[in-house]
């Protein structure tokens, strides 16, 4: 299977109007992943404004403001996954895991899942997408636990919980919250790695727990 490709950035080369739209479109997802992520009942103006578009080219590549979070949490999966593909390059089952978490955490993916699930409906394509992504993560954790480093009762729904714990610091220095998120993880890795420690309180977490907030908008 050919590997997904997170949408980082516009392809380069392009010219005359098909490269103006192409770098319109990236400064506004962009845009819209700063605008979102501070208060997700921000208008798409207010897109626009921070892209320095306007609105009529926003809305020429957008037709509202549901289809511009779809496709930033989209790009977020397709990230995921990307990342989660290139973890099967590593031989080494931990080291394999480990890098996984720490890519997703530096890329950010799950800080729009938090914030912005409920609020549009996802298409097919994307209940597909995420399918894989969990098919993937759960591959990961299998081979975790084959390795012997990870715990024996951590399940890949505790890594997603993980990941959405990591996400959720944020202090206004962009370095700073990386580091913070970084040092957050280790603690977490330490935590998962803990084979003879005491069994974690209560049954793992549920895949419809995890899931209920997407049902929202559909």
């Amino acid at each position: 299977m050919t590997r997904s490709e997170p949408r980082d950035a516009p392809p380069a080369g392009l010219p005359g109007r098909r490269g103006q739209a192409a770098r319109n479109d990236q400064l506004i997802l962009e845009a819209a992943r700063a605008v979102f992520l501070e208060d997700p009942k921000a208008p798409i103006a207010a897109v626009a404004e921070r892209a320095g578009v306007g609105i009529s080219a926003l809305y020429r590549r957008y037709a509202s403001k549901e289809d511009l979070l779809r496709q930033l949490c989209h790009d977020g999966l397709r990230r995921f996954i990307a990342e989660a593909e290139a973890a099967g390059d590593d031989p080494d089952g931990w080291s394999a895991f480990a890098g996984f978490l720490q890519r997703v955490v530096d890329a950010d993916v799950h800080s729009l899942t938090v914030h912005l699930a409920g609020l549009f409906t996802p298409t097919p394509d994307m209940w597909q997408d995420a399918e894989r992504a969990n098919s993937l993560a759960t591959a990961l954790v299998k081979r975790a636990h084959a390795g012997g480093r990870l715990r024996r009762d951590a399940t890949v729904a505790d890594t997603v919980l993980a990941l959405e714990s990591c996400s959720a610091i944020r202090v206004p220095d962009a370095d700073r919250t990386r580091q913070l998120r970084r040092r957050q993880l280790a603690l977490l890795l330490d935590g998962l790695a803990t084979r003879d420690g005491p069994r974690l309180p209560g049954p793992a977490p549920r895949s419809e727990e995890l899931n209920w907030r997407w049902s929202r908008a559909s």
